[in-house]
């Protein structure tokens, strides 16, 4: 288990479901007093449901997964996926799916969704945030000299926008941190109506 920062006796408890570094960086922005407790659900996306309520369902199964286990804790479930229309494109399953996934992007807009969960003590509430993004034209050269820096591999729609895939965005609009993983405002107002202590949180 990880610890991010010394919590006493009577501060609230907050648990990221979740061993992705990019969360557990993003939410060091509001606090540094959390624990990781990774989830054991696995990401199966239902393609009978649009993109926004597959990352709602994922974020809390995740979050619910942990919790039941940490009753008197808040904890957070989040999942993220990229879609090109209503097409679902997530994590690449080898360095072929990659390249078949940056090829599929290039040129051309897509929604990047995060749906973010928190179970409290009392209640459970969770929503799904979109950003778009849109791509540069890239040459097969470029998309197999990214998928070779290995950044790809296990990021929703194969790329990092704070990495080094940031070379192949022409523009975004939206929240920044939902495309990287975990939308921080909403999840700010998610503690906060599930009677998280504002000041536990920064900002």
């Amino acid at each position: 288990m990880y610890v991010a920062g010394s919590m006493t006796e009577n501060t609230p408890k907050l648990i990221l479901a979740s061993q992705s570094p990019r969360r557990l960086e993003l939410l060091q922005q509001i606090t540094d007093q959390f624990e990781v407790v990774p989830s054991s659900v696995e990401e199966k996306l239902d393609y009978g449901l649009r993109p926004e309520e597959n990352v709602r369902l994922l974020a809390r199964a995740k979050a619910e997964n942990v919790a039941k286990n940490y009753p008197e804790c808040w904890v957070i479930g989040a999942d993220t996926l990229v879609a090109l229309h209503q097409e679902i494109l997530g994590k690449p399953v080898d360095v072929s799916d990659a390249h078949r996934i940056l090829s599929r992007l290039s040129g051309k807009e897509h929604r990047v969704m995060t749906g973010v969960c928190v179970v409290s003590p009392k209640k459970t509430l969770d929503t799904a945030v979109t950003s778009n993004v849109r791509f540069k034209s890239l040459t097969d050269e470029e998309i197999s000299n990214y998928i070779q820096t290995g950044e790809p591999m296990d990021k929703a729609g194969a790329y990092a926008i704070q990495g080094k895939g940031n070379f192949m965005i022409r523009e975004f609009s939206g929240s920044k941190s939902n495309i990287i993983g975990l939308p921080i405002d909403e999840l700010k107002t998610l503690l906060a109506k599930t009677g998280f202590p504002p000041t536990s949180v920064n900002g």
